[in-house]
């Protein structure tokens, strides 16, 4: 298997009400790319948000503003220490400042998460399939930080066209055992690939990738929460 990954440059910056699929579009016929079956269309979630309209102002005092947003956003407060604040987002992720986000925003804005990173992936997935015939799949991505690692990496929190998780249980390693609870984040797994050629900074917001022989499937991001019962670390 040969992976490759093409960042979309040239998206302009977004504001609420613009059509993403069009500029996706126009970025790939920049690059002399065309979608192919199979394909991965990752986007970042900050622009969904900005096409969706999930931008709020900070008046006042920015963090003051900035907290307040966080604790509306947020469904459960796990933990703080200074300024951090790790909760549970009303979607049920669990990340940093319920992901609500001042990088890459307006001054005196916040971006937040979209309402439903699953239904903006199959939008625009849709939206793509029908321009081009192809059969592809569509991640939205944001990035997160680890328990117990340090350093933060691109996770899947919106999909469409693909499962979250590759189940491997009932399958054999290359020694003959079974495996009884090994399944893999694969969406996540390419989520973080396709930072590799976006960045933090750079104002690239979507990557194709392409050669992952896994997409079809109509999985949620939502899948890939751990529930609390199975939680050994709350």
């Amino acid at each position: 298997m040969t992976l490759a990954i093409h960042p979309l440059l040239g998206i302009p910056e977004v504001s609420a009400g613009d059509d993403l699929a069009p500029l996706l579009l126009a970025s790939l016929e920049s690059a002399d790319l065309v979608l192919e079956d199979r394909d991965i269309v990752v986007v970042t979630h900050k622009i969904i948000s900005k096409a969706e309209g999930a931008v709020v102002p900070l008046a006042g005092n920015d963090d003051d503003a900035y907290r307040a947003v966080v604790l509306d956003q947020s469904s459960e407060i796990l933990r703080k220490r200074g300024r951090l604040v790790i909760a549970r987002t009303k979607h049920g992720f669990i990340c940093a400042n319920a992901g609500v986000d001042r990088s890459n925003a307006a001054s005196g804005t916040a971006v937040l998460l979209p309402i439903d990173p699953d239904r903006s992936a199959h939008g625009i997935r849709m939206a793509l399939e029908a321009a081009t015939g192809a059969s592809i799949a569509v991640i939205v991505s944001d990035t997160f930080g680890r328990p117990w690692r340090r350093g933060l990496v691109d996770v899947a929190i919106g999909i469409s066209g693909i499962d979250a998780l590759l189940d491997l249980k009932g399958t054999t390693d290359a020694f003959g055992r079974e495996l009884e609870v090994t399944e893999i984040a694969v969406v996540d797994e390419v989520a973080a690939a396709a930072d590799l050629v976006m960045g933090k900074a750079e104002a690239v917001p979507a990557a194709l990738l392409r050669g992952l022989d896994i997409s079809g499937g109509d999985g949620r991001a939502t899948d890939l929460i751990r529930p609390a019962h199975e939680d050994l670390f709350r």
